[in-house]
This record gives C-alpha cells, structure tokens and sequence, in this order.
C-alpha cells in the first residue's frame, strides 16, 4: 500500500488523544433537533462546527434553512452548513453527508453517565454519549482525516464538499428541497457521494450498506368527550377514547410481528435467487443480534431470517401514545383526546403514497367495526422512500478497498433497516451514486441509552475516511 497512505494513518494516530477531545467538546452541546427549549444549542452545534471546519482551512457557508421558521411555530430551522475544500479541476470532487443533531437523551432516562459528557471507560475502550456514534463522531472524522492528511504532508486526494444538517433527527426539515436547488449550482461538479451515518451489522467485521427501508410515519388521533373525565364519576357510560385506540392498534401488528393492513405485503419486491445467496455469506450470528438486544427476545431462530427481516421485508412499530397519563402514581382519568403513534418501515417496490392509502382505509374500516361514537383521524407526520443501489459501482470498489487496507478484511455487503431518506434524496437529483460507509459497531446503541462509539472504531474509521478519498482518487471510474 503507498506510504502516502501509511504516514496519513500514522498521523491520526498520532493525533488520536486530540481527536478525542474534539468530539468531548461536540458531545458536550446537547444538541437536541426535537425538543424547541433547545433550539439554541443545536445553533451552537452548527457555530462549532464551522468553526472547526473553517480552522481546516474548508470554505464554509451557513445557509439559512429555506423554510425559515419550523412547521407550526416561530422558531427558526438550524442553518446547513455547506462547506468545500479543494477546487483542482484534476481531481475528483467527494460530497459527504452528515448531520450535527442528536436525540434527546438524560441521565433519569437510565443512563451509566452523563449524556453529553464523554465517558471513556478505560477497560474496554468504549466511549459513552449522546451523538458520539449518530453522527458526531463520523462527522468529526471527516474534519479528522483533513487534519491527519495536512499533519503527514500529504497532498489532499480529491476536491470534498460537505453537506452537514441540524434537523437529522426531526425529519430533515428543509434539507430536500436545498438539494434539489442547488443540485445544478453548488452540488454541480459532485463525482459521487459518501454518508456515514449507519453502523456495521455486528461488532467484529465492517460493511458497505447498499440499501436502506423507508419510513412512513403516522399519528393515529381519537376524540372523544370535551375534556378529560374523572373514571369514578363517568367510566362505564362512556366510550373511552383510550379504549378505541388500544382496539386500533391490536389490529395493526400480531405479536409475531406480522403487519395485519390487507395489501401492505403486495408491493414488496419477490426474493430472487441471486439475492437470496447475499445472506448466506454474511458474517453475523444470532448472539451478537441477542447482545445488541440486551436480552433473547428475537422473533426469528435462523441469522437469514433474521436478516431478511430486518432488511428486505417491511414492519410496523408503536411508539407511543399522547395525551393518555404515564407519570408516576396513579391517576384516575379518562382522557379525552388520545394520540397514538406508529411507523411503518417500507422497502421496494413500495411506494409511500399507496402505503398511506392503505393505512387510512384499515383505520376507517377498523373504527367502524367498533360502533364507537368517537371520532378518529390518521396523518401521516411524514415519509421517506427505500433505497437500493449497486455494490458493484467503482464508488463501493474504492470504501471496499479502503476497508481492506485499515480492516485488513473485505467488508460484508450489507442492507439495513433503518432510514436515511436523504440519501434517495441526493442520487435523485443529483444523479449521482452514494455509498453508505459506517464507522460504528451494531451494538452502538444509537438512539437508545448508552449510547457509544469504541475508542478502535473513531479512530480506525477516521483512517477509513481518509482512506475512501485516497482510493476514489485512484479508482477506475470508467
């Protein structure tokens, strides 16, 4: 391998404690795109990172949002940050992806430590805290890889564009319609595109990810009395709006996670044989799938089942209900208003119009059997597409080939069942391939408590990075 590679990798080592910090400081703005109290921080998120960038020598532009306030209220959408480094028109130009927003997350949630404190356990290497692995990390190894390549002298390989969001985890609000004006200006002399924002399918061996399911998002409404009622005084004279959702949701979804919606299943693209020898070959087992579960809950016996569903097959999830009582204690309400919430991953050939359709008729069929004289609504909060690409573009043989050299192992090729609708978003208009690249393990725990990123994992998948770009500079592209 060339030694231009070899002193940029030396030089991520040497720089690997102050890398650490970088993302200390990152973690320790509690970025939150869903809770409005924190609106500010997220833009004090999108100002660190600028800065940084900009100390990099990347050319950065904060663009404000380009539907200003967020839906429903006067809080302005956090800039996007547009950010370019390199204008030689001999190289090929590199876009990445990302986002500097994070879920919400507090130490009452069952947290080992502070959320947005990075903890390094010392013993396994492990490095605790909101956004550490979704999506400050692979972001940071981004501002990483530049530094390391200006560290070891190395003359930068390709020209990169940097795409980075605040409203990631709130639906990327204003962020399609930004690509879709600038795919022609700002986006315009993009080769090809690179997101690292999914996570390997285990904890030992790194992937390519060449599919996403979509997501359709739905906020199933029941109204019932004019305000809240004491039980004691009016349960049993009543329909129960509670009541009625409880039915509702019992018809979306069995226990074995089979979606009962006629004709959800329909669209769903056949399993053809070439795909089906895909889930022979993949390195995963049912115990690193029980240990990212924390418990043996698993639905499926068999790894390609697994797989499969997971993957290649839809499913339906309830999240939650609004407006009924959780707290501590006992409280004897009958609400009068509920919300349920519930979402649908969608994979090819599904399309989210049809998906919509259907959902909104089993609802009305569903109510009617009840003979409630509630009322009952559905919408759909929002919806993105699947997306499959091809493993065999040259955009894939150049992550391929930087795994190899910083793994020492081909990486799996792997689908996954989470959702990142931007990335349709930009092969679309940008006519472009994107490869999803992870830096971090399955066992993540993204979105959930505890999360973490392995000390092994930002520092190796910073060299990762920086080895993409040296490949994609090097890479048959014809």
């Amino acid at each position: 391998m060339s030694g231009d590679l070899d002193k940029f990798s030396a030089a991520v080592d040497a720089h690997a404690d102050a890398f650490i910090d970088r993302l200390r400081k990152a973690v320790a703005i509690p970025s939150i795109s869903a809770e409005l109290p924190r609106r500010g921080d997220v833009f004090r998120m999108a100002e660190y990172l600028k800065c940084e960038l900009e100390s990099l020598g990347v050319v950065v532009e904060s663009r404000a949002n380009p539907l200003g306030k967020q839906h429903g209220t006067d809080i302005d959408l956090p800039p996007i940050l547009l950010g370019t480094y390199g204008t030689d028109a001999a190289k090929p130009t590199v876009l990445v992806y990302g986002h500097y927003d994070v879920q919400p997350a507090s130490k009452g949630d069952g947290w080992g430590s502070e959320p947005f404190e990075l903890t390094l356990d010392e013993k396994t290497g492990r490095m605790y805290g909101r956004g550490a692995s979704d999506d400050k990390g692979p972001v940071l190894g981004w501002l990483n890889a530049i530094q390391a390549f200006k560290s070891a002298g190395v003359d930068f390989p390709v020209n990169l564009k940097v795409c980075f969001e605040g409203m990631e985890e709130y639906g990327s609000e204003g962020l399609d319609e930004l690509i879709v004006a600038e795919a022609s200006k700002y986006f315009a002399d993009v080769d090809c595109v690179c997101i690292s924002d999914n996570y390997w399918l285990g904890s030992s061996k790194p992937c390519l990810t060449y599919g996403l399911r979509g997501v359709s998002y739905f906020n199933l409404i029941v109204k019932g009395p004019g305000a809240d009622l004491h039980s004691g005084v009016f349960g049993g004279t009543v329909h129960e709006p509670m009541t009625d959702l409880i039915q509702l949701f019992a018809t979306l979804v069995d226990p074995k996670g089979k979606i009962l919606i006629p004709g959800i299943y329909d669209k769903v693209a056949p399993m053809t044989d070439e795909e089906r020898k895909i889930y022979d070959g993949i390195d995963f087992s049912i115990e690193e799938f029980q240990d990212a579960l924390g418990n043996k809950t698993n639905l499926k016996e068999t790894v390609q089942e697994t797989l499969m569903a997971r993957w290649r097959y839809p499913s339906l999830s309830l999240h939650g209900i609004e407006g009924a009582f959780y707290g501590a204690g006992a409280k004897t309400v009958i609400p009068a208003k509920v919300n349920g919430k519930f979402s649908i991953r969608t994979v090819p050939d599904m399309q989210t119009g049809e998906v919509s359709a259907l959902v909104q008729k089993h609802i009305e069929t569903e109510f009617a059997k009840l003979g409630s004289k509630n009322t009952v609504s559905v919408e759909e909060l929002h919806a993105g597409k699947p997306w499959y690409s091809s493993p065999d573009h040259w955009n894939f043989r150049a992550a391929a080939k930087a795994t190899e050299y910083v793994y020492k192992v081909k990486p799996d090729l792997t689908r996954e069942g989470g959702s990142i609708p931007v990335t349709l978003t930009f092969e679309e208009s940008l006519g472009k391939n994107v490869c999803l690249l992870p830096m971090g393990q399955g066992n993540d725990g993204a979105h959930s408590i505890n999360e973490k990123l392995d000390r092994g994992n930002y520092i190796n998948g910073t060299k990762l990075l920086g080895a993409y770009l040296y490949e994609i500079a090097r890479v048959d592209r014809s």
